[in-house]
């Protein structure tokens, strides 16, 4: 899951980073509105976490300029404005979900993987797959009585793949969806990651398309 957060003040920004990065979510932080609407022209995201209060553009202005532009990420509106007004007033611009400052960490956190899920049209946390259940909150695939354990980039990697059975993704879109902006890439890390998932999980499971990506099929019914 790959997150914009857009938020001026340096401390809660670094707090709400570090807390999504540690739940396992690729987090792109921008400091005001001018940079976080050159990320969305740039980036897919999965999610925006958006502060109110932001210079240069106000996070109501950004707020309308993404839905003017028929983007339907999912947006949660983070700020210290508790009054009713400000709620409804964002809500009413096309955010999804609303949480005042202060807040806690792990409902922000809840928060948006609820709205991803929604989304993306899944009623739980958790993703069947051919006999296999994989939760990415708890990073393990259940088959059968077996337990899996994944890491957050395997996890991630594995979910993307499904969030788009029969459809190849090229590597370049997975990196995008597991690398933020700062983060060192390794020019084989994809093909690492696909490596491991195969050895955990089945070498026939992510097919490799020469030239294009890779591919988990839709299972035959």
């Amino acid at each position: 899951m790959r997150v914009l957060l857009v938020e001026d003040d340096r401390l809660i920004g670094s707090g709400v980073e570090d807390g999504l990065t540690e739940a396992g979510m690729t987090v792109d932080w921008a400091y005001d509105g001018k940079q976080a609407q050159l990320a969305m022209t740039t980036t897919p995201y999965d999610l925006v976490i958006l502060d109110l209060g932001l210079p240069h553009i106000s996070g109501t202005e950004l707020l309308d300029w993404i839905r003017r532009r028929n983007d339907h990420t999912p947006v949660l509106v983070m700020t210290a404005r508790d009054a009713v007004a400000d709620r409804v007033s964002g809500l009413s611009a096309g955010a999804d979900d609303y949480v005042g400052k202060p807040f806690d960490l792990t409902e922000l956190i809840a928060r948006c993987r609820a709205l991803v899920r929604r989304s993306q049209g899944r009623s739980t946390d958790t993703i069947e797959y051919d006999g296999m259940i994989i939760d990415p909150d708890r990073l393990t695939v259940m088959r059968g009585s077996e337990r899996i354990g994944l890491t957050a980039r395997e996890c991630a990697l594995l979910v993307e793949l499904l969030g788009s059975q029969g459809r190849p993704l090229s590597r370049a879109r997975l990196q995008d969806s597991l690398y933020g902006w700062n983060e060192e890439i390794e020019s084989n890390a994809i093909e690492v990651h696909v490596s491991n998932l195969r050895k955990k999980l089945g070498s026939r499971l992510i097919r490799t398309i020469r030239g294009i990506g890779y591919v988990i099929e839709v299972p035959v019914q």
